[in-house]
């Protein structure tokens, strides 16, 4: 689980925040929309109403207005047949009485305040009057504001429109659009400004419900969709770039190891035939001298020793200039101030297919302060650190996948950088501890045995050692030391290097 957080968390956080993000800008966007869409559709009403309930104060203006004659014929009673929503039109002249006393103040209260007079009969049924002082004649309209609504302007459909739209007076309310029914959660808008009227000061009140079913689901799911095909692809080039640079990697890497396992093959058969070319020409050496001493064919036998001789030194020449072409360079002269955290974590990263192959989480512990520099030859210690991160994977074979544990520890000890590599593998047997580091020794079946003396060799040519020890309760512990660059050869390599990049 914790290689895979590793490998693949980032991605998918990486998703989730763009998918989150692009979710939640439509989303935003689509409430916006519907904001400005309930707010117009809010503003429209408004205006309409408003022109409504002015021209009732227009209709009771120009009544006052006309100033009829007493007892003359009624013809403001035409009024409901041309406005459908003005129910009914009294009078009251000058010698008069109201049919109902409640007019009676208004009409006082119309004549201060030099306007008309609004008089709640019903308002939750939307029915109301509005009464005008004037002389000779007062009027009185009784309004319908059910009939009152101009539906065919009306911005919004009063049967499907999710929007409540009422007229609201002295703690009264009437009811023009009932709209959709409120669900629980979601965004509430809300809408609110007075008719454009001092007589009929009523407030238009909308209000909607977004609900979250009501949100962008599927746009945001093929956001969502879009951007994972996006980053996977992302992803699958990344690692396709990743396999290749760790394939060229593992290339060069094998191709180091097998130029230095052939040179120490090469120096290893030098010295073991010099050896005996050498006993060859002290031998050859003496026949001839005792030979000299014959009398029979002497010169015949002198001559065949001599040739014999001059063939073994010629041997031991051949040998000798063959050791000196193939024999490893001198590592100090490419050694430099590499950091050995840098090293650890490129051995890893090119061999991640293995530990995940073979269920491995390596544990690493780092106990210095800041990064651990040591003076080595960066190939070299490459190759050092490869081969026994192998040697512990290839340990770790003979266990139940769930019980390997690879712990790397780095540290600084006694003026030297330290590089421990503890596996619980089977470990190594009290005969075989001693011979670890030797050439063509090896206790994997198979194994040429050259990774770890290689190992050791490199690590001697830099001043460093690599020692080996057995582990608690099981296992093996190789600890790599080197020596620790000095201050001025780190900053001076860092300068090289970064003058090189």
């Amino acid at each position: 689980m914790r290689q895979w957080l590793r490998t693949q968390g980032g991605w998918w956080l990486a998703w989730l925040l763009v998918a989150g993000s692009g979710a939640l800008w439509l989303a935003r966007g689509e409430l916006r929309q519907l904001r400005e869409d309930f707010e117009v559709n809010g503003r429209i009403a408004h205006r309409l109403m408003s022109q409504q309930v002015v021209q009732y104060d227009a209709v009771l203006a120009t009544l006052a207005l006309l100033e009829p004659v007493p007892g003359a014929a009624r013809s403001e009673r035409r009024l409901p047949s041309v406005y459908p929503s003005i129910l009914d039109v009294e009078r009251r002249e000058a010698d008069g009485a109201w049919p109902e006393p409640s007019l009676g103040p208004a009409e006082a209260r119309s004549r201060e305040l030099q306007r008309p007079e609004f008089v709640a009969d019903d308002f939750a049924s939307g029915r109301y009057r509005l009464v005008v002082g004037a002389r000779p004649v007062s009027y009185a309209l009784a309004i319908d504001l059910a009939t009152a609504v101009p539906w065919r302007d009306w911005p919004m459909d009063p049967k499907t429109s999710p929007v409540r739209v009422t007229l609201e007076h002295a703690g009264q309310r009437f009811v023009v659009q009932p709209g959709a029914a409120a669900a629980a959660g979601g965004w509430h808008f809300d809408f609110r400004k007075q008719l454009a009227s001092e007589s009929q000061a009523f407030e238009l009140v909308a209000s909607r419900r977004v609900a979250w079913t009501e949100l962008p689901w599927a746009a945001m799911a093929a956001w969502s969709v879009a951007m994972g095909v996006a980053l996977g692809g992302a992803y699958a080039l990344r690692r396709q770039r990743i396999a290749r640079r760790r394939a060229e990697e593992l290339l060069r890497l094998g191709q180091v190891a097998r130029l230095n396992a052939l040179g120490e093959l090469a120096a290893g058969m030098a010295h073991e035939l010099n050896q005996p070319l050498t006993a060859v020409l002290a031998n050859t050496q003496a026949a001839q001298r005792l030979l000299a001493d014959e009398p029979p064919e002497l010169a015949t036998a002198r001559a065949a020793m001599k040739q014999a001789a001059e063939q073994a030194r010629r041997a031991a020449d051949v040998v000798g200039r063959l050791r000196r072409v193939i024999e490893r360079p001198d590592r100090q002269a490419g050694v430099r101030a590499v950091a050995l955290q840098e090293a650890l974590r490129s051995a890893l990263h090119l061999l991640a297919p293995e530990l995940a192959r073979r269920s491995v989480a390596p544990v690493v512990e780092d106990a210095a302060p800041s990064s651990v520099l040591v003076l080595a030859d960066p190939v070299a210690l490459e190759q050092i650190v490869h081969n026994l991160l192998m040697n512990a994977l290839q340990a770790l074979d003979g266990s139940p996948p769930a019980e390997r544990r690879l712990r790397l520890s780095i540290g600084i000890e006694a003026g030297r950088g330290v590089l421990g590599v503890i596996d619980n593998g089977p470990g190594l047997s009290a005969e075989a501890l001693p011979r670890v580091f030797e050439p063509f020794f090896s206790t994997r079946e198979g194994g040429l045995g050259l990774g770890l003396s290689l190992s050791e060799t490199l690590a001697s040519g830099m001043g460093g050692s690599l020692e080996v020890a057995p582990a608690e309760p099981r296992g093996a512990r190789f600890t790599l030391r080197l020596p620790l660059a000095k201050p001025e050869g780190a900053r001076a390599a860092v300068h090289s290097t970064e003058a090189a990049e």
